[in-house]
């Protein structure tokens, strides 16, 4: 069934003239207006600090939009065209009350009661931007107009950061109206976890520790830290990466089935896996983690400096670049299973997914064959990127007389089927935005569940202690392979999928 149109709407961009904004955002609009998805009754009011009118944001985000597809492709976009004439802008201090009387100003000037307001900006400002809306009416609904509040993260930098930034934000508004994003849930490989767990028996009757050994999560980018040293340092990869991106991964594959698709019944589920997770004695946190900051290197042919080494990088900081966990889940389903994490910068490929390894098979039943030789165990690979996917992965006989088994893979890649080249990942989140599905949204229970998980870690650093060394391209420090290999597994290598379907 195709998707309804998204109701009208004022999408009003804190944040305007920043990097996500048009990176990300317009892109994701401009593909959202081309399929129908929205109308000419969506609205940007963009608000940022840089002086200028609608002439200076609309020049800057053509200009942009031209360095991706060229500037004969963007000036015949009818897409684009359409959405342009639609943009304004506010210049000032979203600090200073001025800048939200002129945004009533201007909402009230439209015949669009609905607004959405969008926080593409530093984390220190979402409290203080919400509270201002609040202050103006400028949050107030009722029957006929909706207003929404969409945060990026991240959200809080400890346990107790997002505790008090909840309670800021719900103290100005109700839960309903606020969608805390994280951009991998946008993604379709993200999304169709559920789909292939429940609308799949083979999955899901074997969903369980009866059958499943392990299952690895891993977030792995080539690039180093770069020109954002100043923020990097002040966050590290554990509160970059772990409560938000991969514990929504992690929840994804590990919650219980909902009793409907419904937003809240999902998010209810996702919650209780969250809760679940085991918090560590500062002792576990210590056996159960490795983490690591990479060293001076090269990286596809250029020299990268060590990552201390880097612009607005204490000399003598102890922020790590790459993270390793490994979690429980104490549940009936997960009991004894682990779960294993790693993301880090400067690794040997760009590579994010979940593999879920199967138990081994108890005996090696086939004539002919060395029964001393274990078989592989069978893996199911849910590639989010970048070559988004899932395979599976079997035993079968080898061509020829004696009986004997080699590995192969059965693929599905969404490219092949599915034309998402030009997508972004936030045409879903910012469709269920306007249409008010929060099932790809986080609530406030799951934020603070998953900073109690990473508290003791992080509690634990503080301490003092240095990560351990890793050179760039490779797949992180050696206290990572120890981790997992001390339990008789192995990481899968980075890059392997995307080494399988190049062959």
């Amino acid at each position: 069934m195709d998707a309804a149109p998204a109701p009208p709407v004022t999408l009003v961009i804190f944040g305007a003239t920043g990097d996500l904004t048009r990176r990300l955002l317009i892109p994701s609009l401009v593909n959202l207006t081309r399929s129908g998805l929205v109308g000419d009754d969506l609205h940007i009011l963009g608000v940022g600090i840089e002086p200028g009118d609608e002439t200076m944001l609309v020049e800057r985000l053509e200009a942009f939009l031209a360095g991706l597809g060229g500037a004969e492709a963007v000036s015949g976009d009818q897409a684009w065209l359409r959405l342009k004439q639609r943009i304004s802008y506010i210049s000032g201090d979203f600090t200073k009350d001025e800048v939200f009387l002129e945004i009533s100003n201007r909402l009230a000037l439209t015949t669009v009661g609905n607004a959405a307001f969008y926080l593409a900006v530093p984390p220190q400002f979402f409290g203080t931007i919400v509270e201002k809306l609040g202050k103006h009416g400028l949050v107030t609904e009722n029957d006929a107009a909706f207003r929404r509040i969409a945060i990026e993260k991240p959200f809080g930098t400890d346990l107790a950061s997002a505790r008090a930034l909840n309670a800021q934000i719900l103290n100005t508004v109700s839960e309903k109206q606020v969608y805390r994003l994280d951009h991998f849930l946008g993604k379709e490989t993200v999304q169709n976890i559920m789909t292939a767990r429940f609308a799949n028996m083979m999955i899901e009757a074997l969903w369980n520790s009866n059958y499943i050994d392990h299952v690895q999560i891993t977030a792995a980018e080539v690039v180093d830290v770069g020109s954002r040293g100043k923020f990097y340092d002040a966050t590290g990869a554990l509160r970059d990466m772990i409560p938000n991106h991969l514990f929504q991964l992690l929840a994804m594959v590990a919650m219980e089935p909902p009793n409907s698709f419904h937003a809240e019944a999902i998010r209810n589920e996702k919650s209780k896996l969250l809760e679940a997770l085991r918090i560590y004695t500062p002792q576990e946190a210590q056996t159960h983690s490795a983490r690591g900051a990479y060293t001076v290197g090269t990286m596809n042919g250029a020299t990268i400096p060590a990552y201390r080494e880097t612009k607005d990088i204490a000399p003598e900081s102890n922020t790590e670049t790459f993270v390793a966990l490994k979690l429980y889940a104490d549940t009936w389903r997960w009991a004894g299973v682990p779960f294993y994490l790693r993301t880090g910068k400067a690794m040997a490929a760009r590579d994010t997914e979940i593999v879920v390894t199967f138990k081994r098979v108890p005996f090696a039943q086939f004539r002919e064959t060395d029964v001393s030789r274990k078989l592989p165990p069978n893996r199911l690979v849910i590639q989010v990127q970048p070559d988004e996917g899932l395979s599976m992965e079997l035993s079968i006989k080898s061509p020829g007389q004696s009986v004997d088994t080699v590995p192969v893979s059965l693929d599905f890649r969404y490219a092949d089927q599915f034309d998402i080249s030009k997508t972004t990942g936030y045409e879903s989140l910012l469709y269920e935005l306007f249409v008010g599905d929060q099932t790809l949204f986080q609530r406030a229970d799951g934020i603070e569940a998953g900073w109690a998980v990473v508290q003791p870690f992080l509690d634990l650093w503080a301490k003092g202690g240095s990560p351990e060394d890793y050179e760039p391209g490779s797949d992180g420090p050696k206290s990572a392979q120890d981790l997992i290999e001390r339990d008789g597994r192995t990481w899968r290598p980075l890059g392997e999928t995307l080494r399988h379907n190049e062959r």
